[in-house]
């Protein structure tokens, strides 16, 4: 297989993203004569050989994206923990989900084969090919069959927070603001499967927090996230330290036994201004598509990743110009762009609080009704959804947070 190859699209990456554009572009190509030629090239030696992410995720939207209740656990109770304080917000019914990552990234990569993507596992992109105008043109791979050289119309950047594909061409930056994440997947004695946990002060987290996340009997997820360049504080030694000294809640769980080990890196600055150029398209982190409050990504991903994959299909007649590429960007920025930079100026705030300040915060949380704290969470902030928050909550501390979120 090595030598010179010319396909339609290639996609690098092989997470939810990439994954989801390789099914997307490979289903809106099938009834050619002949179909399009689609590839994707993921670097480990299987899907979700390494899972970076936890998974939290909600119930309506992940069904509808098609992830069955297989690939995930409910969940409808809420509980933040500060230093001297604790809430928990009780939903009558599930509303949030953890993914189970792998099974989930397995799905879809099945969906991609079916439909007709090629899929290249424990194969390395190690080059960016371009024309004398910049174009992207090609890339090439060391794979198990050997060397390729590949030619084609679109690359699809789906390599996460590193972004390599873009950067290498040299259309994109390293990320200055994000937070690195570590976490081990634990049997656990004493599991609510029911109720995920979110630390907050310094003694768990000096500039993020740490989440414990039910996947299933006795599985648990106990992680803590760090923000740079807040914090230069190393997330394993930290989440160590919790499961150490048992902090609350970790002092009820019983019997913890790491299993695995999982890090990550998720982007902090909001969206790429440019997620759109000639013969390149950005998608998942790669293009800043993630919710910060909650590091969620994975929803993102896959409904991106398609948007990526049926767009990038449908302008291949146009040799995949960065006009013909332009509604990718323009629908998806118009869905979550002002989500995430209000989700940001939130997070900007409470990376900044002292534990005292944690403790107060929550009591904020406390009040609201659980259809607003999900709103909330989920950065579903309308201008009509927060002034109602703000005639619930007329507390000084409140009408701050809430002008925060309304400044444009």
């Amino acid at each position: 297989m090595s030598g010179q190859q010319c396909y339609d699209i290639v996609i690098v990456g092989g997470g939810p993203a990439g994954l989801s554009a390789a099914y997307a572009a490979a289903k809106a190509t099938e009834t050619k004569s002949p179909p399009s030629k689609i590839i994707l090239f993921e670097k480990d030696e299987s899907i979700a050989h390494n899972v970076r992410t936890s998974g939290v995720t909600w119930i309506d939207e992940i069904q509808k994206l098609g992830i069955k209740s297989e690939h995930y656990n409910p969940i409808k109770n809420y509980s933040f923990i500060s230093p001297s304080n604790e809430i928990t917000i009780r939903g009558a019914t599930p509303t949030s989900c953890v993914l189970n990552v792998r099974s989930t990234y397995q799905h879809l990569a099945f969906l991609a084969a079916e439909a007709g993507a090629e899929i290249m596992v424990r194969s390395n992109v190690f080059k960016v090919n371009t024309d004398s105008s910049g174009r992207i043109t090609g890339v090439k791979a060391s794979t198990p069959k050997g060397d390729m050289t590949i030619s084609c119309k679109l690359v699809i950047d789906a390599t996460g927070f590193s972004s390599f594909i873009a950067r290498r061409a040299g259309l994109a930056n390293e990320w200055k603001r994000y937070g690195v994440g570590a976490e081990y997947e634990c049997y656990c004695e004493k599991l609510d499967l029911e109720t995920f946990f979110l630390m907050v002060g310094k003694k768990y987290s000096e500039a993020g927090y740490a989440w414990i996340f039910p996947v299933t009997k006795n599985r648990v997820r106990i992680g803590v996230g760090i923000g740079r360049p807040e914090s230069n504080e190393d997330p394993i030694q930290k989440l160590n330290s919790i499961i150490e000294h048992k902090l609350s809640p970790v002092d009820r769980m019983g019997k913890i036994q790491p299993i695995e080990l999982h890090y990550g890196f998720i982007p902090n600055e909001g969206v790429r201004k440019a997620t759109v150029f000639d013969g390149l398209l950005m998608v998942g982190d790669s293009a800043g598509q993630a919710n910060p409050l909650v590091l969620e990504g994975i929803r993102y991903a896959i409904e991106f990743g398609r948007l990526a994959g049926d767009i990038g299909a449908n302008s291949l007649p146009q040799d995949c110009t960065s006009e013909s590429l332009l509604e990718y960007q323009k629908q998806w920025k118009k869905k979550v762009q002002s989500k995430i930079n209000s989700a940001l100026r939130i997070q900007s705030r409470w990376i900044k609080l002292s534990d005292k300040e944690w403790d107060e915060e929550i009591n904020i949380l406390s009040k609201m009704s659980i259809e607003d704290f999900l709103d909330f969470i989920k950065a579903e902030f309308t201008t009509g959804k927060m002034m109602k928050l703000a005639m619930a909550n007329p507390q000084l501390a409140a009408k701050q947070l809430f002008n925060i979120i309304l400044k444009r």
